[in-house]
């Protein structure tokens, strides 16, 4: 019998098929293989992390992220977010700006957004692993797949869930989405290449506490200073 993966349940229960397709035998593979030559980020019992600390049934914001961040002690398994201790990279650098443009919410000093995720927010990579220093190394091995499914999940098994699309990466996967029942807001990535050109002033934050206030739903806490 093949050993689960460590994945909360309420996830495995929908993307049990994708764990046991060729593709993703081939992914593992391809992991061990990278893992003996080389550091892959983020350590293996925090690949996961984004559904452990988001489970299915409490899924309510989507935002996603492309691969890993790829320098030592950053990528914790949470898209744009690092580990306490750990300086916020430019692109949450960003994301706090239009946290605070947008809900007057003061950058807090921690780059580590896990309080996000307990509020309901799945910080969710395409790409779950990376080789250490090499950005997007693991693209196109398997991963893709894998989150695609994650997304279709959330389409299909939720309701009124937000999905904050940044960058063409992510706005590619809105065919994935059923938007006759959830809200897409899209712009350009929070990176310092394109932020100034759409992201700064996109007020998704406000928008996606609108739209869960007018369908009688309780909005999201972003605060993360405690």
């Amino acid at each position: 019998m093949p050993v689960k993966p460590k994945i909360d349940d309420s996830w495995y229960k929908v993307l049990q098929p994708e764990f046991e397709a060729p593709y993703f035998s081939e992914l593992k593979s391809f992991l061990k293989e990278e893992m003996s030559h080389y550091n892959v980020f983020p350590p293996a019992k925090l690949i996961f992390n984004a559904f452990n600390k988001t489970p299915l049934p409490a899924v309510k914001v989507v935002i996603l992220g492309q691969d890993p961040y790829h320098g030592p002690g950053q990528a914790h398994g949470l898209a744009f977010s690092v580990p306490e201790g750990i300086k916020p990279p430019p692109s949450l650098v960003n994301i706090y700006k239009e946290l605070a443009s947008d809900l007057g919410i003061t950058a807090p000093k921690t780059g580590n957004l896990e309080k996000w995720a307990s509020e309901g927010v799945l910080l969710l990579n395409t790409s779950l692993t990376v080789r250490s220093g090499k950005a997007a190394s693991h693209a196109g091995k398997g991963w893709e797949k894998f989150t695609d499914a994650a997304i279709k999940a959330v389409s299909e098994f939720r309701a009124g869930v937000v999905f904050m699309l940044w960058g063409n990466h992510a706005i590619s996967k809105e065919q994935l989405i059923d938007t006759s029942k959830h809200l897409v807001l899209k712009t350009v990535h929070p990176s310092p290449l394109s932020a100034s050109r759409g992201f700064l002033g996109c007020k998704h934050f406000s928008k996606a506490n609108h739209y869960f206030q007018s369908n009688g739903l309780l909005p999201v806490n972003w605060q993360l200073n405690s």
